[in-house]
């Protein structure tokens, strides 16, 4: 009765929807066997080492992700620091030493030019004698000395200058 509706016979509507059924029917099953898959999987991952949830891990390893965060900038923060110190610090050094009055062996006088990364800083002479020890200072800006400079001091100069 429903073939003269559908033009066609109903036992071809009832093997295709029975062929349609078995094909969802075996579906659900691949999926039901994915899904136990899935489950098994999920807990051993959950599980986590020695009995430990992966939420407390996760946790324990942002909390460290945070101190280390705090502690890196602290580190900044202290080579900041030291970088500004060191501008300030003398980093260069330049001897000569000589006979100031060609009387006494051993060249015990000396120039000692002492500057920073800018190059400022100072001189300091001391010319020994048979009477004694005379030490002067002179101060350098940018390089230069706005006293005039022994040789020895122009080479003590020039030594740290070049000294990186």
């Amino acid at each position: 009765m429903i073939s003269r509706y559908l033009g066609f016979e109903s036992d071809y509507v009832i093997i295709g929807l029975t062929a349609v059924v078995l094909l969802l029917l075996i579906l659900y099953i691949i999926n039901i066997v994915q899904m136990k898959r899935l489950k098994k999987n999920y807990r051993t991952f959950m599980t986590g080492k020695d009995a430990m949830s992966l939420e407390d891990l996760l946790k324990e390893r942002f909390k460290q992700v945070d101190t280390l965060m705090q502690s890196n900038e602290d580190n900044r923060q202290d080579i900041q620091k030291v970088n500004y110190v060191m501008q300030k610090t003398y980093q260069k050094m330049g001897l000569v030493k000589y006979d100031a009055f060609h009387e006494m062996g051993g060249k015990l006088s000396f120039s000692l030019a002492m500057l920073d990364v800018k190059n400022n800083g100072f001189i300091i002479s001391a010319m020994h004698t048979r009477e004694g020890c005379y030490t002067y200072i002179k101060e350098i800006v940018d390089g230069n000395s706005p006293i005039i400079l022994s040789e020895e001091e122009k080479e003590a100069l020039e030594r740290a200058m070049d000294s990186k």
